[in-house]
């Protein structure tokens, strides 16, 4: 079904709404990756949720893929659901409530060391799933992980006496990030549950497992790290959009302030291009105009 209604789909946009075959490709290209997303997790276009296409939006974000173009994508979407509703296929459209990112010149969302200190606080750590969640939150932060980097960590990617953890990346790029002491022990504190608990086959070597529900004893998904982020960011109190790729902004910005250099942060995070990271690399403007004004030799002198 799902290879038919995506070619009456492709004459319904040349026949119907009269698009260039430049403008329908377009569309099929963006479609193409709804359609890898919907078969890795074995469904068909009758069985995508709402949840689907949020965890499919989310993997977009993991994957620095622009609000320009999550925009086009989530339009394209719409439009074939629309389709799908049109001729009969579904009854009603899962995209419906699907939110499109604003476009435009946009800082990241920060979080300042307070904040974080205070989502970390909620944390209950005497349970295994607060354990883990510390865990991964700290690592998070600690490493300025994406978060398929944080969900594929593995045992033979930890190298703790060395300090250090090895991060498969992008494009199956690795690299190797340092891990501070504080993200080490809560790892290992968190370990001391993960021993107690079942693993399933091909899970041994994964270091984030889930705790509940019928993906027990496998890796925790990108959608469950969303939400832990979202869930102490409210419970702390905090009044920002927070999700993991936060943390990664948060790391950056916080080595930037403090003197780190941008070529250190760009290796760290796994960019290709230095200007990928100036953009992840937001300097709060309080803090700008404060080093200027305390190191610019102008400024020293008296008036």
């Amino acid at each position: 079904m799902d290879s038919k209604a995506i070619l009456k789909y492709k004459r319904y946009l040349l026949l119907e709404k009269g698009l260039s075959s430049n403008t329908i490709d377009a569309y099929m290209t963006d479609l193409q990756k709804l359609v890898d997303f919907k078969e890795s997790r074995n469904l068909t276009f009758l069985e995508i949720k709402l949840s689907h296409l949020e965890e499919f939006l989310a993997e977009l974000h993991d994957n620095d893929i622009k609000a320009r173009s999550v925009a086009r994508i989530i339009s394209g979407i719409k439009s074939f659901f629309h389709f799908l509703v049109l001729d009969g296929y579904l009854a009603d459209n899962p995209s419906q409530l699907l939110e499109t990112p604003k476009i435009g010149l946009k800082l990241p969302i920060v979080l300042s060391v307070e904040e974080i200190d205070s989502i970390l606080e909620v944390i209950d750590v005497s349970t295994a799933e607060g354990a883990r969640n510390y865990a991964i939150v700290e690592t998070l932060y600690s490493c300025g992980l994406r978060v398929s980097e944080v969900t594929n960590l593995r045992f033979s990617d930890l190298f703790f006496d060395e300090g250090f953890i090895r991060v498969q990346g992008k494009g199956s790029k690795q690299r190797l990030v340092p891990i501070s002491d504080t993200a080490i022990q809560k790892i290992k504190n968190y370990f001391l549950h993960r021993n107690q608990q079942i693993v399933k086959k091909g899970s041994e070597d994964i270091v984030f497992l889930s705790t509940k529900g019928k993906g027990a004893g496998r890796g925790i998904s990108r959608t469950m790290v969303f939400n832990i982020t979202k869930q102490y960011a409210e419970a702390a109190g905090i009044n920002k959009e927070v999700s993991p790729h936060v943390f990664r902004h948060s790391f950056a910005t916080h080595l930037l302030e403090r003197g780190a250099n941008i070529r250190v942060i760009q290796e760290m995070l796994g960019h290709e291009k230095i200007t990928t990271t100036e953009i992840y690399t937001h300097i709060d403007r309080s803090f700008l105009r404060q080093e200027i004004i305390e190191h610019h030799p102008r400024n020293k002198k008296s008036l």
